[in-house]
């Protein structure tokens, strides 16, 4: 802490209070909004007077009183993520030489709770404040707010005993911890962004699987089918955009309708339940796994998938109605006839997606639609177009080798999560790594034209762009295999399983043998207090040493008298493979990891059975759990309210929190300073012994 700011501080404090009861340039109001009959929205805003402002709850290092909110704990309500604030404007402040976020004008601070209380009740508590302009600031400010909250009326009991029990609802008197669940209503946010980054690649798909056989020739059938016989083109196009609607329609209102069940049926811990089953339960993997392989063997000319002619030919039957009916009847026979195409690619996209979110697979196929619609309703708009296309040949078939190759190596993704959470042992690093460079050499040789398949043309000439991609394939294999004997591979990071099931790795090898010379802290700086439990099979990367189990983790930070670094992760959690790749490996962080932190990590996803006398019974659903994964998913759930991973959470030796967890970021200055902030705030309240 700089003495300048000290001072600073202590001046600023001294200034204040003798003209507070004069100065009053932020007014704060209080109101409420429903989001439905057990949601509410509670808003905090301030009026702050002209070159005035407030400041963030999150403010690093010693500068200006950050904005908190209080909440004691009730039975009345539970608190729904924490108090979430606008994104303000980030500068650096010359007198406390740091760069701090602050609001100007006004600023509203947002709490969403679930109403618990069948009964009408008063929510109360206070906020503190500091206000500040370019000459001086004003003393914090302790301010009551208070809700008049109505009862939920279909509240049970259950709910209210589940939750009066669970730590969502306990907060510190200073919690300046930023919202991990943001409040309804609001379009700024990770989880929209995310469903856009979804909706966004699943373009590639749809406009690849245009360049199939069975899709490609349809695309001057389906158009000259509008053109003909009308005069009017006004009615032509219209009729082409009802068909490229009917397209998507017809591909996502089936996701659509599984969603909408999933969401009406698969609420709070339930849906975290049913998401962790999905995601990590050997029986859906194997299950992708075989229909992966089942759709690379058709791409790859072993069969077709055919479906029965009596059903296209019922819907061929039907397109010649006219209206809105006739582009809907020859959307469907599109769909039916492409479907031995399509369908692999469809599959694929569900499947991959349906690991995130209720709403990633529907967001997945509507990019996936908008795309495959997009050039049948452009050529029908403009029938022009139809004489730049490329003519009908082999170079379809081609096509749908290379997306045959792709769906074998894409499909390993799902035996391996299944093989690492239930700790099989039959695809660790260097066997997938191996089959990666197999599939993907046969790859680069097939378009080099040395490799020829069921139904391929000959192969007269090397096209150009033929060459090209079979070049970038062949450096790809290229890259990987140092990763036979350790190499990182990070562009790889959550693909591949993680380094410590390599059985060789040379680079492991060697950082053991240096680790003791290269840290300042020395030998003991590496030592535990005992031997974790579970380590036989997990393993911390990069040489770390930690535990995997809360209770024996953080009794051997008392002794130690160390923060902890909790880790909530999985075997199937392809961003926490990235953090640990990309982030962790830093050696700025490894230090810090190594020296200074007793690392917990917990694999919310692990299979592996507990014995009887460590089963937990969850404070969410009332169900027991048996596993290392359920018990820790449970944990992170009802404590932290969270259910994503990787998320990193620092705690003091009695298990309280130290600052604001952290979710996936891979700048690693952002992830040093989470670091750091948090060894500054045990040291204050904890001293060395």
């Amino acid at each position: 802490m700089k003495l300048k700011n000290i001072l600073l501080i202590a001046l600023i404090t001294i200034y204040s209070a003798s003209y507070s009861q004069i100065l009053k340039p932020v007014k704060w109001t209080f109101s409420s909004s429903k989001v439905n009959d057990s949601i509410v929205n509670l808003f905090f805003t301030a009026k702050i007077d002209k070159g005035w402002h407030v400041y963030s709850q999150n403010i690093k290092g010693v500068g200006p009183v950050p904005t908190t909110f209080t909440f004691h704990k009730s039975n009345d309500y539970l608190r729904i993520g924490f108090v979430y604030e606008p994104q303000g404007i980030e500068e650096y402040d010359p007198n406390f030489e740091i760069k701090v976020k602050y609001f100007a004008n006004s600023v509203t601070f947002t709490q969403q709770i679930k109403v618990l209380s069948t009964k009408a009740f008063t929510l109360k508590d206070t906020l503190n404040f500091m206000c500040c302009n370019n000459t001086q600031c004003l003393q914090p400010t302790d301010v009551p707010f208070l809700f008049n909250i109505e009862g939920y009326a279909k509240a049970t009991a259950q709910d209210t005993a589940n939750i009066a029990s669970a730590d969502t609802n306990k907060t510190t008197k200073k919690d300046t911890t930023k919202a991990v669940v943001k409040p309804s209503g609001n379009s700024e946010g990770t989880g929209e962004s995310s469903l856009w980054l979804v909706f966004i690649f699943a373009l590639f798909p749809g406009l690849l699987a245009i360049f199939t056989p069975c899709v490609f020739p349809m695309v001057p059938m389906t158009v000259s089918f509008f053109l003909k016989g009308s005069e009017n083109k006004r009615k032509a196009r219209f009729q082409a955009t009802v068909y490229g609607l009917s397209i998507i329609i017809i591909y996502t209102l089936p996701v659509a309708l599984l969603v909408g069940i999933a969401m009406l049926f698969g609420k709070g811990a339930v849906a975290t339940d049913v998401f962790n089953w999905i995601s990590t339960h050997w029986l859906p993997n194997i299950l992708f796994f075989l229909i992966f392989l089942f759709f690379a063997a058709s791409f790859l000319g072993m069969f077709e998938i055919v479906l029965p002619s009596k059903l296209v030919n019922k819907m061929d039957s039907k397109a010649d109605k006219g209206g809105i009916l006739g582009p809907f009847f020859m959307a469907f026979v599109l769909v039916l006839v492409s479907f031995s195409c399509t369908g692999p690619i469809v599959g694929a996209v569900v499947v991959e997606s349906a690991k995130g979110d209720f709403l990633h697979p529907l967001f997945a196929m509507l990019g996936f639609s908008v795309a495959f619609a997009l050039p049948f309703a452009l050529f029908a708009y403009f029938p022009s177009l139809l004489n730049n296309l490329p003519k009908s040949g082999g170079w379809m078939n081609s096509v749908k080798v290379v997306l045959g190759f792709l769906e074998l190596a894409l499909g390993l993704k799902f035996l391996s999560v299944a093989d690492q959470t239930y700790h099989w042992g039959i695809l660790d690093r260097e066997v997938y790594l191996a089959f990666w460079i197999v599939i993907f050499a046969l790859m680069g040789f097939y378009l080099l034209g040395k490799l020829k398949l069921a139904h391929d043309s000959d192969l007269k000439y090397l096209p150009v762009p033929r060459l090209i991609m079979a070049i970038v394939v062949l450096t790809f294999v290229a890259y990987m295999i140092p990763g036979m004997f350790g190499a990182p591979l990070k562009a790889l990071a959550g693909w591949l399983p993680p380094e410590t099931t390599q059985d060789f790795n040379v680079r492991a090898i060697v950082r053991e043998e240096v680790a003791n010379a290269s840290l300042s802290g020395g030998a003991d700086s590496l030592e535990l207090c005992e031997k974790p439990m579970f380590s036989d099979f997990l393993k911390l990367p990069h040489g770390l040493k930690g535990y995997f189990d809360y209770e024996q983790g953080l009794a051997c930070a008392k002794s130690k008298n160390k923060p902890v670094f909790l880790d909530f992760t999985g075997h199937g959690c392809v961003n926490c493979r990235k953090m640990e790749e990309n982030v962790w490996s830093d050696p700025r962080i490894l230090k810090l990891l190594k020296e200074k932190f007793i690392i917990v990590t917990l694999y919310v996803d692990d299979k592996k059975e507990l014995p009887s006398s460590e089963w937990v019974k969850s404070k969410l659903d009332g169900q027991m759990k048996k596993t290392i994964g359920g018990k820790y998913s449970d944990l992170q759930a009802s404590r932290f309210n969270v259910n994503a991973q990787p998320y990193y959470v620092l705690l003091d030796t009695k298990g309280d929190t130290i600052g604001k967890p952290k979710a996936y970021d891979s700048d690693i200055d952002d992830f040093q300073n989470f670091l750091e902030s948090g060894l500054r705030g045990f040291q204050k309240r904890t001293p060395s012994k």
